[in-house]
Parts: structure tokens; sequence; C-alpha cells
């Protein structure tokens, strides 16, 4: 028998709101200047995100960004 609690599952609203801070880390990173005197490849950003963002529907991408403007 194991003594870890059972796993809770997230429900729709939660998975958004996790994947939206997904979408918001990644693009933050992504988009920072090179810092001057060093490598402009020196960026650490999560690559797996960075493919599924190419694939995404652009509706779906844009809504994930503007996630907290309302």
């Amino acid at each position: 028998m194991s003594d870890e609690p059972p796993k809770r599952r997230l429900n729709r609203a939660q998975k958004r709101a996790l994947e939206a801070a997904e979408v918001a880390v990644f693009a933050k990173q992504y988009g920072r200047k090179a810092q001057r005197g060093c490598e402009p490849n020196d960026r650490k950003y999560d690559r797996e995100v960075e493919r599924r963002l190419s694939r995404m529907d652009p509706r779906r991408l844009d809504a994930l960004l503007r996630d907290d403007e309302d």
C-alpha cells in the first residue's frame, strides 16, 4: 500500500491558466534582449514549449498571450 495521496486532476480552467502561465514565461524569456558583450544565443527557454507554440492555432495562441487582459 502506498502512503501517497491520490493525484488531483486539473479542470479546464486550471489547465488553461497553467498553459497561459507557461506561455507567458516562454514569451518573456524568448523576447529578452541579448546581453551586451555576451553570446547572442545564450537565451535559455524551453524548446518543447517553442515546438508546441509553433504548431498551435494562431487564434488560440493569441488568446493565451492575452489571457490576463480583460
